[in-house]
């Protein structure tokens, strides 16, 4: 059974979601039956290509409780065994980020693609790392596993940037407005950062549905 979770850089319930979720596959007696693949997903299409203070940024769009609602997430990360720093994090685009995820996926595979999405999430919420910058990209990427020289080659140039677009335009086909979102064989969708207990229960009905079937298919909350 394939897990396709579509889900941004930029979205910090994204990473809660994302450590709940690994925690109830790893609970999971059948978890060498499921397959995990990221999927690219953008809050704010039109992101800046140049960084600005996420505090600045968020504060200019819901007003003074965005405090509040960093406060509230970096309660819930630490949890998790997430450090965020907002003070630090920068608001910009994430398509090369994006890139970089289905770069990995395609030539490198599934293993380094998560370790991919873990460096990256860590760079822009822990680590005060501008995810646009092409030198700091290559250091996360070579970091999880990339060959540098592919990786510099690669971010300048246009490969994989009409492949990504077509991913996200898929995503809104699929009525997708909202991550994470955690899609089930194609079939069916949880979204939002549930809590362990309620992946491991959809990973315990999804995994005998698809057997039932036959179907292990290959074609298979952030508010927007």
């Amino acid at each position: 059974m394939k897990v396709e979770i579509y889900s941004d850089i930029a979205c910090p319930w994204c990473y809660i979601g994302k450590r709940r979720f690994e925690r109830a596959l790893a609970a999971f007696p059948r978890a060498e039956q499921v397959e995990v693949v990221y999927k690219p997903f953008q809050l704010v299409p039109d992101a800046p290509t140049t960084a600005v203070p996420h505090r600045a940024w968020l504060e200019q769009r819901y007003g003074p409780q965005s405090r509040a609602m960093d406060d509230r997430v970096a309660a819930l990360g630490r949890a998790e065994g997430i450090g965020y720093d907002f003070d630090a994090a920068l608001h910009v685009t994430t398509l090369h980020a994006h890139r970089l995820l289905w770069l990995a996926a395609a030539e490198y595979g599934l293993p380094v693609q998560h370790e991919l999405k873990e460096r990256l999430l860590s760079a822009h919420f822990a680590e005060g790392v501008d995810v646009a910058d092409f030198a700091a990209l290559t250091e996360v990427a070579v970091a999880a596993g990339l060959d540098r020289a592919r990786v510099e080659a690669f971010l300048p140039s246009d490969e994989g940037t009409a492949e990504v677009r077509a991913e996200l335009a898929g995503a809104h086909a699929l009525g997708i407005t909202s991550v994470p979102t955690f899609v089930f064989d194609g079939t069916w969708a949880v979204q939002g950062a549930q809590e362990t207990s309620t992946f491991l229960q959809a990973l315990e009905q999804a995994v005998p549905a698809a057997a039932a079937a036959g179907a292990c298919g290959d074609d298979g909350v952030c508010a927007v």
